[in-house]
């Protein structure tokens, strides 16, 4: 189950935390996995971890805000069965605190960019006569949380360009789905913690982890898992949802 052979997938944001995970997975399942990625070297690292275990990957230095820059690699890689959006930046800040070059920086990175990937990569997948379309929401596309503004912003408009690309395409045999995490442990949890609160990192990781009903932050490999089923054929009957993957933040956390 859940084999990607034959299958080109592009993941954006894929030199790191959950977009380094959901790579390596598919790779293991026998994808040719494009790494589309801002920091060069992150890409460089991934495709080579993956290469030298056997599996198929190409990277890409990309500013996905950029759209012809976006429109030049996915021409360049042609073909693709799936394409999974990943790449997003964070920001702390009300509407009061947040100024207007912070908004916008997180507006081009996380919706726009989103966007340019999605407009790419239609013509490909109408070529095709199929695609795939994974895009990483949040929970903050579903619930308040204090001081994330802009992200919860950029996010809720990821969930509804998934839910609208969904309908639009349905004859085109294009499905789309979301998937909205809670807190997962990745290198950037760990920065934001070491920048925020210096001296206090044990105190502030363990609130952050309990934040969720089930005690704990998530895995990337949790997250990948489910980016995995969703991606996969066995998944061809699902489009047009989104699915919290959040230790029972949204339900649960009353």
């Amino acid at each position: 189950m859940f084999n990607l052979k034959n299958k080109a997938v592009i993941i954006t944001g894929g030199g790191s935390g959950i977009g380094r995970a959901i790579a390596e997975m598919f790779a293991k399942q026998h994808a040719t996995v494009h790494v589309i990625e801002l920091n060069e070297d992150a890409a460089t690292k991934v495709k080579k971890g993956i290469t030298e275990n056997g599996g198929k990957a190409f990277s890409y230095c990309c500013d996905i805000s950029n759209q012809q820059k976006v429109k030049d690699i996915f021409n360049s890689i042609g073909k693709a069965d799936i394409l999974v959006n990943c790449a997003g930046i964070a920001h702390v800040g009300t509407a009061a605190s947040t100024n207007e070059e912070e908004f916008t920086k997180v507006f081009n990175v996380n919706v726009k960019g989103t966007y340019n990937c999605l407009h790419e990569i239609i013509p490909i997948f109408k070529t095709n006569g199929s695609g795939v379309i994974l895009n990483v929401a949040s929970i903050a596309a579903w619930v308040g949380i204090a001081d994330r503004f802009a992200y919860s912003m950029s996010k809720g408009a990821v969930h509804a360009m998934t839910m609208s690309l969904a309908k639009d395409f349905l004859a085109d045999n294009i499905r789309c789905n979301s998937i909205s995490p809670a807190r997962i442990h990745t290198p950037f949890v760990e920065g934001f913690i070491s920048k925020n609160y210096p001296g206090k990192e044990a105190e502030i990781f363990e609130k952050l982890s309990t934040s969720q009903p089930i005690g704990r932050m998530g895995s990337v490999e949790e997250v990948a898992a489910l980016a995995l089923y969703l991606c996969s054929d066995e998944a061809g009957f699902i489009t047009g949802n989104d699915y919290p993957i959040d230790g029972g933040f949204i339900k649960l956390n009353n």
